[in-house]
């Protein structure tokens, strides 16, 4: 079949169903038409082509109900130039072909065809390929003038993000005349450990959740603030929000992000964590905002019990301690000789020297308090506090000797 065979007018939801129509008749298999978030476009109407449950649950939800396995399928189909031939996932399933919808190099979606009585022959897969070009051209011509200004604003926030952006270009480009207030919000996956605490059965990729994230916040957004622009860097779906009110500025912002940390997490059917900066007055701060919420997700989708939605003040601590765990890291002879001898004592010896003075310094030097978290009597620890001040030349008397060793063995914890 060659493309001219096929509906070429512009871009309607009624012409991708006569695009999958052409197909599934060339084919002589059920045709889906999907968006990179697994939505169903479009399907083949006609008569007598088998379809499985999943397929009929794909059709009567407009979604393709989530598969683990299918996750890898979908990756292989938009990074191969061709069709592919899919293994089948379960014993109820039919044996399926895709082929990725692409304008230029970007992905735009996937057509998938279930093979009837006969597998999809030569032609059939020339028709698949035909109707990829087909149907990216549909696709393209469907986004509206908002869709395509969106995009625009996507790119500009991302390199405003990036810091390759005067503050000049970035009010014009995302359309901020004046000192407005600015606040940027960051929304990410919880990491996988932290996944893990809270839901053991969860493995859905996290590139997956990250591309399903990006398409429920570029639904969410424009329809409850129509300046935000929305931009993905990193692991990161960031939304700058331009503010009215200076006084208010923040309790909107952190309203805004409230509720949409709620939907997005229902949407994406995962754990995430959310973040606000705080307010500031030009768009050359944007590189600042985005460390600034960058500093907060790294703590929170980390943790299996922070809040859904926080600011730097609720996690200034956790903060500063990941910044100097970063600089002991990167300066190893910032560490206390004392504690490294005291923790190597213990990985070589079996003593717990490192828990007995770790939990004294968290209990402010209350030997009740920390004896009653260790298990042990008080005297016990105040022989190993005293023992540990004799073998490694460690001073729990003096204040700046108890926060430097506090901050380390916090860090090893």
């Amino acid at each position: 079949m060659k493309m001219a065979n096929l509906p070429t007018h512009s871009g309607t939801s009624e012409e991708l169903y006569a695009l999958a129509d052409a197909m599934g008749a060339v084919t002589g298999g059920a045709v889906a038409i999907e968006d990179l978030d697994h939505r169903v476009l479009a399907y083949s109407t006609l008569p007598d082509q088998p379809i499985d449950e999943h397929r009929r649950k794909g059709i009567l939800g407009r979604r393709v109900p989530y598969q683990r396995e299918q996750i890898a399928q979908y990756r292989e189909v938009l990074a191969a130039p061709g069709v592919v031939r899919l293994p089948l996932l379960s014993d109820d399933e039919l044996p399926r072909v895709a082929v990725a919808i692409r304008a230029g190099q970007r992905p735009l979606g996937s057509i998938w065809a279930i093979e009837g009585a006969a597998p999809i022959d030569e032609a059939g897969e020339r028709a698949l390929l035909d109707g990829a070009r087909l149907a990216a051209l549909h696709m393209l011509r469907r986004r509206s003038a908002a869709e395509l200004d969106l995009q625009a604003r996507e790119d500009a926030l991302r390199a405003a993000l990036r810091g390759r952006r005067t503050a000049r270009e970035v009010r014009f480009e995302l359309g901020l005349p004046g000192q407005r207030p600015l606040a940027l919000l960051g929304f990410a996956p919880v990491a996988p450990s932290a996944v893990s605490a809270l839901s053991p059965d969860a493995e859905t990729p996290a590139d997956d959740l990250l591309v399903r994230l990006a398409a429920a916040s570029t639904r969410h957004w424009p329809a409850v603030h129509a300046e935000a622009s929305v931009a993905t860097v990193g692991r990161t779906v960031y939304v700058l929000l331009p503010l009215d009110d200076t006084v208010a500025a923040f309790a909107t912002a952190r309203r805004l992000g409230e509720q949409a940390a709620a939907v997005l997490d229902r949407s994406v059917e995962t754990p995430l964590r959310a973040a606000c900066s705080r307010i500031a007055t030009g768009p050359e701060e944007l590189p600042d905002l985005r460390a600034e919420v960058d500093d907060i997700l790294r703590v929170t989708t980390a943790d299996p019990d922070a809040p859904g939605f926080a600011t730097l003040r609720e996690t200034h601590a956790r903060v500063l301690l990941a910044h100097v765990g970063d600089e002991l890291a990167r300066r190893p002879r910032l560490r206390h000789p004392g504690v490294e001898a005291m923790l190597e004592h213990d990985r070589a010896k079996g003593t717990s020297f490192a828990a007995s003075v770790t939990a004294w310094l968290d209990a402010v030097g209350n030997v009740g308090e920390a004896a009653a978290r260790l298990t042990i009597h008080p005297n016990t620890l105040k022989y190993r506090l005293r023992r540990a001040g004799e073998l490694f030349g460690i001073d729990l008397d003096h204040p700046d000797d108890r926060l430097s060793c506090w901050l380390q063995l916090r860090m090893v914890r």
